[in-house]
Order: C-alpha cells, then sequence, then structure tokens
C-alpha cells in the first residue's frame, strides 16, 4: 500500500495514519513478537521485530527473488533496522527477500545485533575495506559524507556474490511503505542503473565553476541529458556495473577530483559524471528525498504532493535525532512506527 503526501494535510494525520497502518498489519500479519537481550554494549537495543508472513505462495522456489543491499553502521544502525521492518512489513512475499550489510566494523556485533532483532530475516554481513578509498576521498561540505562507507555502494558489484545479477541499494535513512517488488520489476532495458531522476533541478550546482569553465569536462555531458538522480535508492543491473568496468569509471572521476576540485559533494557527483542521462527513469513515488533538510542545518521540509513509495531522510537530519531531541519536524512521526529501538527509559518501565 503506497502513501499520498499532501502539504496541506496537518501533521499529527501523517502520524495517525503510520501508526494505524504498522498497527494493522502487525497485529495481523505478525507471529512472534518479544524483547531480546542487547547484544553489544557498544550497539543499541532493539525489540525482536515481528516475523510477516504476508502471502501463501511465498518461500516457494517458483516465486522470484529480490536482492537488496544496504550499508551497516554503529552510527546508523537505528535507521537500518527501521528501514528493514518497513521493507518486510509491506513485502507480498517477505520471505524471499535476501539482503546484503557492507559493513566496516566488526562483524560479530552488527551480526548479532540484526539475527537477534529479525531472527528469520535472511542476510549476510560483508566486510567493506576502507583502504579501496583510502586517498580517494575529498573533504566535502559535510563530514558525514567523507566516511569511507558512504563509498561501499560503488564497490557493492564486486563484493555481493557473483550469482547476484540485480540487487537494489537503499540508504539507512529511508522507510519503504510499498511493496518492493514493485521497483524490483522495473524494466530496465539496457541501463545499468534505475532511479528517479528530477531533470528540473539545477543540474550544474552539483559541480564547480572550475569543473564547467575547463573545455574537457565541460564535454563530459555532450549527447547525454544529464538529469540529477538520488544514489540512495537504485536498482543496479550488477552483471552489467561488472561487464562495463563502472567501479573505475567512478575512480576515476574520484581522482580527478583530488586533483582539481570539480564538486563539493561526497559519493554523488562522480556517478552523476558517469551516469547522468543514460540510466532507467522511475516514478519519484520511489524516492521523497530531501526529508532530513539541506546539508548544512538540516532545516524541516514538506512531503510533495503525489503518492509515496519511499520515504528518504537524505540531507544532515535524521529522524532518529531529531525525536530525541524532543524537535521533530513533521515528516519525522512517519519515521517513528518503525523504530524498533529500545531506550533505557522503556527498559525501566517494563
Amino acid at each position: 500500500m503506497a502513501l499520498r503526501s499532501s502539504s496541506s494535510l496537518p501533521p499529527l494525520l501523517f502520524g495517525l495514519l503510520s501508526i494505524l497502518l504498522l498497527y494493522h498489519t502487525t497485529t495481523s500479519l505478525a507471529i512472534r513478537v518479544g524483547i531480546v537481550i542487547k547484544p553489544s554494549p557498544n550497539l543499541p537495543v532493539f525489540r525482536e521485530a515481528p516475523a510477516f508472513r504476508n502471502g501463501d505462495e511465498c518461500g516457494s522456489e517458483d516465486q522470484k527473488h529480490i536482492h537488496v543491499a544496504m550499508t551497516l553502521d554503529a552510527n546508523y544502525i537505528r535507521g537500518t533496522m527501521a528501514a528493514v521492518l518497513s521493507i518486510l512489513q509491506h513485502s507480498t512475499c517477505p520471505e524471499n527477500l535476501s539482503f546484503y550489510f557492507l559493513s566496516a566494523h566488526s562483524e560479530a556485533n552488527l551480526f548479532s545485533a540484526i539475527k537477534s532483532t529479525f531472527p528469520y530475516l535472511n542476510f549476510k554481513i560483508y566486510r567493506f575495506d576502507s583502504n579501496l578509498v583510502h586517498g580517494k576521498i575529498s573533504k566535502s561540505i559535510r563530514h558525514a559524507l567523507d566516511q569511507p562507507l558512504n563509498y561501499a555502494r560503488i564497490y557493492l558489484a564486486d563484493i555481493i556474490p557473483s550469482n547476484v545479477g540485480r540487487v537494489i541499494y537503499l540508504d539507512s535513512d529511508i522507510v519503504v511503505v510499498d511493496d518492493i517488488a514493485k521497483l524490483w520489476d522495473v524494466d530496465m532495458e539496457d541501463k545499468v542503473v534505475a532511479a528517479p531522476e528530477y531533470c528540473h533541478a539545477n543540474f550544474t550546482q552539483y559541480f564547480t565553476d572550475a569543473f564547467w569553465s575547463d573545455q574537457e569536462f565541460s564535454k563530459t555531458f555532450h549527447g547525454r541529458n544529464p538529469c540529477y538522480f538520488n544514489t540512495g535508492v537504485m536498482v543496479m543491473d550488477v552483471d552489467k556495473w561488472r561487464k562495463g568496468e563502472y567501479t573505475q569509471k567512478v575512480e576515476e572521476w574520484m581522482a580527478v577530483q583530488k586533483n582539481k576540485r570539480i564538486y563539493h559533494l561526497g559519493s554523488l557527483p562522480p556517478f552523476l559524471l558517469v551516469l547522468a542521462g543514460n540510466i532507467k527513469a522511475v516514478d519519484h513515488r520511489w524516492n521523497q528525498h530531501g526529508l532530513g533538510g539541506d546539508n548544512f542545518k538540516g532545516k524541516c521540509r514538506n512531503l510533495h504532493p503525489g503518492p509515496i513509495s519511499l520515504l528518504h531522510w537524505s540531507g544532515k537530519g535524521k529522524p532518529w535525532l531529531r525525536l530525541d531531541s524532543r524537535k521533530p519536524c513533521n515528516v519525522d512521526h512517519l519515521w517513528k512506527p518503525y523504530d524498533l529501538y529500545r531506550s533505557s527509559k522503556q527498559s525501566l518501565e517494563e
């Protein structure tokens, strides 16, 4: 079930609709709910998620298998847990989902956290070697964008199993309110990446004057109609990515950036340089992005009108941080029903 946004609706109604949706689905479909012991002293405690059985024909070999990749970091794990719960809750066949988590930290503690929260989840954790981007990252406008794990999506095709031909990559600051199989089923034609693209955005702002004033650089987009797309939600044909050596193509632009500053953001601009104007466009409902506000102050933003299948808190402000500070934005109440975090206050009350 997809949501429909309207900037004229009061924030309380948004939150109420999400809570009712979660309550209805959980009470009717969940078969096991509980509280688990804290897996690591360095990680938050999470409630055990319900196990969803949403379709009678699920789990059979005849059903399509959907592969989802995400990064896994201690600082964002609360968002990851909420994202996974939302995907499972709204999937027709959650049993047919496989998750691939890329992590730069201790796999044991993170594995315990995921397994204890989602006992029935089909997942694997892969170590992302930060040395792959050592010396390749240039300082951007925000420290969080400079973390090595933010670049892991560039190497995704080389990390996940070679027999996986297609994967959905998702950031940790999202919730899905629709069946992710609809995104999986997109006809990619001959494209390497499918994602919502935004051709009305000011594309030139993603690159510096040094880029546009260089005759060789400015020729990069000749023959293409480059449009902005957000790399936090992508369907990737990883077979084509491997064969086309797209990892190397992105790295080449990162090397240029080290010598001559041609953009200000982190891993997004080199993706745009390689792929903008040559991706499969997906309905905008699959990335209602920018809910975290801008990259500097993270100011509140409203939803765009229209149907919504995925909410994305891209930008500086994260819903769990704003909720904890008791200074949430209206849209943060749409994230809260998926929050599995068990605070120390909750523990005392129980």
